[in-house]
C-alpha cells in the first residue's frame, strides 16, 4: 500500500478508506496497534501471515505478541466506504477527528493528523532519506 490521504473521523468514529486502500484492504480488514501512537490495518490476507509469522514462533515469543491479537479488530466497510474504529483503538492512537491514513506496504496506518506531521517530516528529508539508505545498504 502506498500513498498519504487526509480524512475525517465522523460523529460516530466512522472513517472513509480512500478508494485505492479500500482495493487493496478489501471489504473487511484487520485494525491492530502498533509500535508507535497508531493504528495498523491489514487486508485479510495480510492479517493471516502475520498470525502465521506468530504461530511459527516459539511460545515465549508468541505471548510477547499477544496485545497485537487483545487489542485486534475485524472491520467492515459500509456502502459509503466507512469502517467504524473501535473506540479502544480510537484512544490507543488519540484518533479524535483528523486522520493520516499512510500507505506501508503490506498494511497502512492511521495516525492523528497533528503527530503524524511531525514523523512525516522527520522522515522524508534528504538527510533522513540518505541515512536511511546508507543503513539499510540500499
Amino acid at each position: 500500500m502506498t500513498g498519504e490521504y487526509q480524512h475525517t473521523l465522523d460523529s460516530k468514529g466512522r472513517l472513509f478508506i480512500p478508494a485505492k486502500l479500500r482495493d487493496e484492504l478489501g471489504d473487511t480488514f484487520y485494525l491492530t496497534v502498533s509500535d508507535e501512537r497508531c493504528l495498523r490495518a491489514y487486508s485479510a490476507e495480510s492479517w493471516q501471515s502475520f498470525v502465521d509469522r506468530v504461530r511459527a514462533m516459539p511460545y515465549v515469543d508468541r505471548k510477547k505478541m499477544r496485545p497485537f491479537f487483545a487489542c485486534a479488530a475485524k472491520c467492515e466497510l459500509d456502502a459509503q466506504g466507512r469502517a467504524l474504529l473501535p473506540q479502544q483503538l480510537r484512544d490507543f492512537a488519540g484518533l479524535v477527528k483528523n486522520v493520516a491514513v499512510v500507505g506501508c506496504d503490506d498494511h497502512a496506518e492511521l495516525w492523528d493528523s497533528e503527530a503524524w506531521a511531525p514523523v512525516h517530516e522527520g522522515e522524508t528529508t534528504p538527510e533522513y532519506i540518505a541515512a536511511m539508505m546508507k543503513e539499510l545498504n540500499f
